[in-house]
């Protein structure tokens, strides 16, 4: 089973910037459509943004515009450009496939915190 390692998050203020990254073990990651997820305390994961294999993006209303999903296949990489980060954009970031599996296994994160 592929799995992910998420790292870049940290503390930002608002209106502040951060580039999520996401590392896939597998060397097929090139074929799979991905998305970046995010839990708030008390919340369910929520997708955020999605790539399939080809490119083409997708994000949730709630970021379009502040944030970029890209992905490099031959680095089995995928990252998250962050913009404009809200305190509402606080929540712990996971990549996963999308659609997820059922169940879907999950990595650790990487916290974001938006805070002044």
């Amino acid at each position: 089973q592929v799995q992910f390692v998420e790292s870049g998050g940290g503390l930002v203020q608002p209106g502040g910037s951060l580039r999520l990254s996401c590392v896939a073990s597998a060397s097929t990651f090139g074929i799979y459509a991905m998305g970046w997820y995010r839990q708030a305390p008390g919340k369910q994961h929520e997708l955020v943004a999605s790539i399939i294999s080809g490119g083409s993006t997708n994000y949730a209303d709630s970021v379009k515009g502040r944030f970029t999903i890209s992905r490099d296949n031959a680095k089995n990489t995928m990252y998250l450009q962050m913009r404009g980060l809200k305190p509402e954009d606080t929540a712990v970031y996971y990549c996963n496939l999308w659609p997820l599996l059922s169940p879907p296994t999950w990595g650790r994160g990487t916290q974001v915190t938006v805070s002044s």
